[in-house]
């Protein structure tokens, strides 16, 4: 943050203050009104706070008109391209791509960190057999700080490096033993020699009766759904993360928080709303009808997976993605999969319409991310697991910036009071 001495000047009931202005490296200014309440006794009033910087941070940068998404000066499209998970995980921890000697003493570390407590089956197996796995993931993450006493101090600096790796490690445990357990098989446990993406997908797909060999184009795929989701500057889940950790909770308990917001279909359901709207349009002939109606404005239905809220243009991990859907596709071909069909067509038609062209309604990432999950066999109970599972390396690294930082205090948002003024108690039988 850089004092520009720019300043700007704010009429309150005929008092005139000056609030300071400061200059970020890149994007809007930000006018502090940090003293605003003490000076002017006003409060500011943003539900959503869609206006509003909660924190300075030096993590991730959006420009949505441009279309730019940068994890620490990087843009996305480089990172999903060159690199892969684990080295933009140290990104994003650390503010700096690694040495090689670096990368490899941090991706032992979390290979070597993925085994959970073996206590922690029993937890699982107190859920009913058909819960969903968001719902168990909730609980686990939650559960993790009655296993691991040893890191959760957050004023401990070597306690939040050992809880970020031990998140980060076993969150793919956990998000494939809550797919295990949802559909009735053994838990896998994980393996050394698997990188962090084969890891997964063979957490998941493993059975006992026989061995699994993970395709390289899937796990691939699955590194770059991963890449791609890490991080997202203050959306509603990191939001969450920040707040629960500005009253102290252990570091457990703040991804917990994330996760269950995560949970909710306006935030990390997006991509499983976007199948269930291909399911419904059900085939290829009824694109059209569907096309008319998302034009529609009195039609309540809305083309699920296009445009994004931030993003103003073209949503820049979009064409990533795209690229390895067509990859997946290829492999797994779309011919017995008629939601598959369906999103193909979709984008075809869409992407060749002037009306979406014109109002920047291009498929986003949870267009293209929905159709290889579903290509690979994911059911839509896991679209969110994996999103959360992508998502905590970067709750877990807004989670330490905030602790680390100085300025940090509890979170308190206040309100624009619009109740009953004071009145007095009134007896029951006088009532």
């Amino acid at each position: 943050m850089t004092d520009s001495n720019k300043s700007a000047t704010l009429t309150v009931h005929g008092e005139t203050y000056e609030l300071p202005v400061y200059s970020p490296t890149t994007g809007p200014d930000v006018i502090d009104i940090r003293k605003l309440y003490s000076d002017a006794g006003v409060f500011t009033y943003d539900p959503g706070f869609t206006s509003t910087a909660s924190c300075d941070s030096t993590i991730t940068y959006i420009d949505g008109e441009k279309g730019e998404l940068l994890h620490r000066g990087y843009p996305i499209d480089q990172l999903a391209g060159k690199s892969h998970f684990l080295e933009v995980c140290y990104l994003l921890l650390y503010g700096e791509l690694p040495q090689a000697k670096d990368l490899e003493q941090f991706e032992t570390t979390i290979t070597r960190h993925t085994m959970l407590h073996e206590q922690m089956q029993y937890f699982y197996r107190g859920f009913r057999r058909d819960a969903h796995p968001m719902a168990i993931m909730v609980g686990v993450v939650g559960a993790m700080s009655a296993f691991y006493h040893d890191s959760t101090d957050v004023s401990d600096p070597h306690q939040r490096e050992v809880a970020s790796h031990r998140l980060i490690a076993k969150m793919p445990t956990i998000a494939a033993w809550a797919y295990k357990y949802h559909i009735g098989q053994p838990f896998v446990y994980p393996r050394n020699d698997l990188d962090y993406a084969s890891n997964f997908l063979r957490m998941c797909f493993a059975v006992p009766a026989e061995e699994y060999e993970v395709n390289p184009i899937l796990s691939r795929a699955m590194d770059r759904i991963l890449t791609l989701h890490a991080d997202h500057e203050q959306n509603a889940s990191t939001s969450t993360v920040r707040l629960a950790s500005s009253s102290g909770a252990n570091p457990f308990a703040c991804i917990a928080a994330g996760v269950a917001c995560l949970w909710g279909p306006a935030h990390g359901g997006a991509n499983q709303a976007c199948l269930e709207m291909l399911e419904e349009i059900g085939s290829v002939d009824r694109i059209p009808e569907y096309i008319d109606r998302a034009k529609d404005k009195s039609d309540p239905f809305r083309l699920m997976g296009f445009g994004h809220r931030v993003y103003k243009n073209f949503d820049p991990r979009a064409t990533v993605m795209k690229q390895s859907a067509d990859e997946v596709l290829d492999l797994l071909g779309v011919e017995n999969n008629p939601k598959l069909q369906v999103a193909k067509a979709l984008e075809k038609q869409a992407l060749e319409d002037p009306y979406f062209a014109e109002k920047k309604l291009f498929p986003n990432v949870d267009f293209y991310s929905g159709i290889i999950l579903e290509a690979m066999g994911f059911p839509t109970s896991m679209f969110t697991p994996i999103f959360a599972l992508s998502r905590t390396v970067g709750w877990v690294s807004q989670w330490k910036e905030m602790i680390a930082d100085p300025q940090n205090k509890i979170g308190r948002p206040r309100q624009l009071y619009l109740g009953e003024t004071t009145r007095d108690y009134v007896d029951i039988e006088n009532r």
